[in-house]
């Protein structure tokens, strides 16, 4: 939609004209962080812009991205809280940028965001009035992604936490663990954050819809580990096979004992937050068997159809095909991987490929942080002086 066309959007239902809001970022290797914020923006308004940073802004003001800006575009206007999305945003939001689209105020988490200058990007919008914070989601980032992925750990699974090797052929922990000894601070790759998710974030996060009478219900699975375009488009492509998109998202301990290594990157309860964000999403089984059983097909809603990708051949651990029972029943269908050079493992492998430049990136951001608290403590031993 165009900012034009936006501007004519219809009026509320109390007749006042909608709330327009601004989100802007990198959104890079967008998980349910992101989508939280987006949430909580879209929530102080009725209308959720989103504004995504080019390439060639990212790397300039904060370092390459994992993720390409077409990926990165795609991957919020999938997200269900936004309505649209405006390519190549401005690293520093501008009042020319807010008054093009109409927009009301700026929603941004309670954490600074600098330019290559040092300076806030936000600072023009605060100073005009026009900004609003949300609280940031405690535990999950790109940075803490993309250093599990370096550190090649499994510490941020629900169980197990050993380090190992990496699955990714000819790379292993002490490859990365020579280069970046003595380089960066203790803990600048990653602390291996622990998201805690509670029964409301998962709420706030579901649709709470349920098929109406007559509805296809489509029912995928998988680990949707990092979620990202190819996900999207395998959940888009297998909803157009019904009317209402049933999702099963794998447990930890199957995931790796499926796929081995440090598998997977995100553990479950990110992993189901992660598709339940989707806006083709209805509904998702926590911790569903990788083989499709009776209980999957009958007890959750009758499902009509099971879809899987066509390019991929699982085997469960018992050696069997996790789709034997759909089959028999004549209900299984495949659809085509629209995204096939886009997968968790062509993720991991782009970080691995590029480690010494996002390991520096994560030093850097390790001492902002570092300098930030410790500025931080300073004002609070200044505060409590002068209440002495």
């Amino acid at each position: 939609m165009s900012s034009n066309d936006s501007n004519t959007a219809a009026t509320t239902g109390t007749g006042r004209k909608p709330i327009r809001v601004w989100v802007d970022g990198c959104f890079d290797m967008m998980h349910f962080g992101h989508a939280n914020a987006l949430r909580q923006a879209r929530a102080m308004g009725d209308y959720l812009v989103v504004g995504v940073h080019s390439d060639v802004e990212v790397e300039k003001n904060k370092g390459p991205c994992v993720m390409k800006e077409d990926e990165r575009y795609a991957a919020v206007a999938a997200c269900k809280w936004v309505d649209e999305v405006v390519k190549d945003a401005p690293y520093v939001t501008t009042l020319e940028m807010l008054d093009e689209y109409d927009i009301d105020f700026v929603v941004h988490g309670d954490d600074i965001t600098t330019a290559a200058d040092g300076t806030d990007c936000y600072q023009i919008v605060k100073d005009a009035g026009r900004y609003q914070e949300c609280k940031r989601t405690v535990g999950i980032s790109t940075t803490e992604l993309v250093g599990r992925m370096l550190l090649l750990t499994r510490d941020h699974h629900i169980r197990g936490s050993r380090a190992i090797k990496s699955p990714i052929q000819g790379v292993d922990e002490a490859a990365i663990a020579n280069f970046s000894q003595g380089s960066m601070p203790a803990g600048a790759l990653t602390g291996i954050a622990h998201y805690l998710s509670t029964s409301k974030k998962i709420i706030q996060f579901s649709s709470g819809s349920e098929p109406k009478p007559g509805d296809r219900v489509v029912y995928v699975d998988g680990a949707f580990d990092l979620f990202h375009t190819g996900h999207i488009e395998f959940f888009k492509r297998a909803r157009e096979l019904g009317d209402y998109l049933l999702v099963g998202v794998h447990d930890d301990q199957t995931v790796n004992a499926i796929k081995g290594g440090n598998f997977p990157v995100m553990n479950l309860q990110e992993r189901v937050l992660g598709a339940l964000q989707c806006r083709y999403v209805d509904e998702v089984i926590i911790g569903a068997p990788y083989s499709v059983t009776k209980d999957v097909l009958e007890d959750v809603y009758h499902v009509d159809v099971v879809v899987h990708g066509a390019s991929d051949r699982p085997i469960d651990i018992d050696g069997r095909d996790p789709y034997e029972l759909p089959k028999q029943l004549g209900i299984y269908r495949e659809v085509e991987h629209p995204c096939l050079g886009l997968t968790t493992t062509a993720i991991i492998e782009r970080i691995i490929a590029n480690r010494h430049v996002y390991i520096e990136r994560q030093a850097r951001k390790a001492k902002k942080a570092l300098a930030e608290a410790e500025a931080e403590q300073r004002e609070k031993e200044v505060k409590a002086a002068c209440h002495l």
